[in-house]
């Protein structure tokens, strides 16, 4: 996500917006609404994904400024309160994926392949989550937020994660070894407990090499629970509750960029693009993605619900002022970071929610895979981001 992201429920902010609050909110009411076509399992992502834009933007929970604080100024309260939504996440994964059902209906993991691409797909993504200032899901509450800059890069993230499924033959052509989950592996409470064991060990080692003060907050909430800003603990439970809630409604976890993919198609498809005969858009999941609504893939609709709520959260928080002016380098950046975004994702099979987030909670060895290999493009990224005069 963005700095002003991050400064988005600093103290002393103006009252709240009622008009963009109301058309927050009845967006989300008509769309839930108008989705009960799909199914009620539709209407109810969609609210999730509202529910999450809210928490995301009212806890100023990102990714990238989170790990660049840490290698810039040893700040570690923002991977610290990922690594807790890590663990809180495990927990209440383990149970469903254990079962493999739920109330009739399947449940599954975020499980990719381990190779070559997930490994170059993670460092770019983590190059380019530096340079255009955001991530996948920043991307969406920033939007919703009313940040132009941010516009652009939703763009151009769509239009590198198109790109890169026309490639995606290629890359699956690469070495790599089938999903492997260790719930599945070694058992789901053995997994669980071990991988609990390693985020704990993480979270002591990232407190000791912080600077920063605890990320645990305790101010009370009060007036700040609708106004915003939250505690990074309470983005932290929010944000894996609300994983979970996805994972039951749709029998998979969060996934974000996939949509991502899917509206770059749509879009080359109005300019005159033909599908037939490319690999990644022939058969199954994709090809009927491709020829039907986006409003009847859950993902897209979540997206759309994460934008509605950060609009709506903005708005109470008295901050949604869009400014139109971007300076020429940072637009460069934008667009080019978010290309390399868009691309890195798509080969990596998810970015920092569904092959990050939604993997580890999965005990996807892809997820650690992913992580460490973002990580080492974060730190490429933040040495290039002063060529944009980006600051730190």
């Amino acid at each position: 996500m963005t700095d002003a992201a991050i400064n988005a429920a600093a103290p002393g902010r103006p009252r709240s917006q009622r008009p963009v609050v109301l058309a927050g909110l009845l967006a989300l009411m008509l769309g839930g609404f108008a989705l009960g076509d799909q199914g009620w399992r539709h209407s109810a992502l969609f609210i999730t994904g509202g529910a999450m834009g809210l928490v995301l933007y009212h806890a100023a929970f990102g990714f990238s400024a989170a790990y660049r604080r840490l290698f810039v100024r040893r700040d570690g309260r923002g991977v610290e309160a990922q690594l807790i939504m890590l663990a809180v996440g495990t927990m209440l994964f383990a149970p469903v994926l254990a079962e493999g059902s739920l109330f009739g209906h399947a449940m599954s993991g975020a499980i990719a392949p381990v190779g070559v691409q997930v490994a170059v797909g993670a460092f770019v993504f983590g190059v380019g989550m530096q340079i255009g200032g955001g991530c996948g899901s920043g991307a969406l509450f920033t939007v919703g937020g009313g940040s132009i800059r941010m516009v652009v890069t939703l763009l151009a993230f769509c239009a590198g994660s198109f790109w890169a499924s026309l490639h995606m033959q290629w890359w699956s052509s690469l070495p790599r070894v089938s999903g492997v989950a260790l719930g599945a592996e070694l058992g789901w409470s053995v997994a669980a407990l071990l991988q609990l064991g390693v985020l704990s060990a993480l979270w002591l080692l990232t407190r000791w090499y912080s600077i920063a003060p605890s990320p645990f907050s305790t101010t009370p909430l009060g007036r700040r629970f609708l106004t915003g800003g939250w505690p990074l603990l309470w983005g932290a439970l929010g944000l894996a509750l609300l994983n979970w809630l996805t994972l039951v409604l749709s029998g998979h976890p969060w996934s974000i960029t996939w949509a991502f993919t899917l509206w770059g198609a749509k879009t080359a498809q109005l300019m005159g693009w033909d599908p037939l005969g490319v690999w990644f858009w022939t058969g199954g999941f994709t090809e009927y993605a491709l020829k039907n609504s986006i409003l009847t893939d859950e993902t897209s609709v979540m997206d759309i619900g994460i934008i509605l709520g950060a609009l709506s959260a903005a708005g109470l928080a008295g901050r949604y002022r869009p400014v139109f002016r971007i300076p020429v380098l940072s637009l460069i950046a934008a667009i080019l970071g978010s290309l390399m975004m868009g691309y890195g994702a798509r080969i990596a099979y998810g970015c920092n929610i569904g092959a990050f987030f939604s993997g580890v909670a999965s005990t996807s060895l892809h997820g650690w895979v992913w992580i460490f290999s973002a990580l080492a493009g974060t730190w490429v990224g933040v040495k290039l981001r002063p060529r944009f005069g980006l600051a730190d």
